[in-house]
């Protein structure tokens, strides 16, 4: 079967080590279930898994992709939750989680083989495409916003960077969820689309925000630390899910983090319920993902390329064409 694999690892120029081709076609294993994927979305996850990070080369070649929408073998309309081994379903009981693409072939391919407790309903409401954009990149955000940041309508929020695709979703969830959404971008494009999106009030990073918020929601790292710290109100929460500037801020504020008893909170995926929740919260509302741009299979390239150079608004769907 036709799939995008990582073949080497490349830690300064990643897309070397990406390579489309023929992959063997997953087999039958009990407990588990194949997915014919009818669309499959990019995660910065992928472009770090060909740096190496989560991914040694002992395990290549690896069939990228975490996120996927497709049909079970029983001809169910499924979406695919990623995170293998948190429960033990289909697993071994003492396997530690991992995400596909870190220890089982992942989702680029005209098919994917998971635990069968790992595939939820696909709501009718959704296509193929934007349920595909959920299980990563959003679940991320929901998980962010209603969980660790335990915002309530009516509370305010700070997303960094507005254009990737978990803070593309924290601000269409949080504002369909009536939070005052503040957004920054370096792009003024980017900041119009914020607004579109729902956002209050938009910003180039570091600016002065009307008051201090309830939360912050973090994935930009280093660039962005000390603004987003001194956006908090007075024990306030910054919930972290990545870096991608760095993960070694100048100026770490921690006298004003524990002065004003800031609150920081580390934030990865999310569990199977709250995916359930999440696209119930979608189908419900009508809330839908961002896609930047849908690519046939056969061009993965210049989509992890688009991704690389942070030229997206949302996500970036690849469609098998088998």
């Amino acid at each position: 079967m036709f799939a995008a694999y990582a073949a080497r690892i490349d830690r300064d120029h990643p897309l070397n080590g990406l390579e489309l081709g023929e992959r063997p076609a997953p087999g039958a294993r009990a407990g588990w279930t194949t997915v014919t994927v009818r669309a499959a979305s990019l995660n910065h996850h992928d472009l770090w898994s060909l740096r190496g990070v989560g991914l040694p080369a002992d395990r290549l070649p690896m069939i990228l992709g975490c996120d996927a929408a497709g049909v079970d073998e029983d001809g169910n309309e499924v979406v695919v939750h990623s995170v293998i081994g948190a429960t033990g379903h289909g697993v071994g009981p003492r396997e530690r989680p991992s995400i596909l693409t870190e220890r089982y072939q992942g989702t680029f391919a005209e098919q994917v083989t998971v635990p069968t407790w790992n595939v939820l309903p696909k709501p009718p409401e959704l296509t193929f495409e934007q349920a595909a954009c959920l299980p990563t990149a959003w679940l991320t955000a929901y998980r962010m916003l209603f969980t660790n940041a335990g915002v309530r309508p009516g509370d305010s929020v700070l997303v960094q960077g507005a254009g990737g695709g978990v803070a593309t979703a924290a601000i269409a969830l949080g504002s369909a969820a009536g939070l005052r959404v503040y957004a920054t971008s370096r792009d003024e494009k980017k900041r119009a689309r914020a607004l579109e999106l729902g956002a209050a009030d938009v910003f180039e990073p570091g600016a002065r925000l009307p008051r201090r918020v309830d939360a912050v929601i973090e994935t930009v790292g280093a660039a962005t630390w000390s603004h987003s710290v001194k956006c908090l109100r007075p024990g306030g929460t910054l919930v972290i899910s990545g870096a991608t500037s760095g993960d070694a801020p100048a100026h770490a504020e921690l006298t004003r983090i524990f002065f004003l008893e800031l609150k920081v909170v580390g934030s990865t995926m999310g569990s199977k319920d709250e995916l359930e929740d999440l696209l119930s919260f979608c189908a419900v509302t009508g809330v839908r993902p961002v896609i930047d741009e849908v690519l046939p299979l056969e061009r993965a390239r210049e989509g992890f390329a688009k991704l690389e150079s942070g030229a997206q608004f949302g996500k970036i769907v690849l469609t098998p064409t088998a």
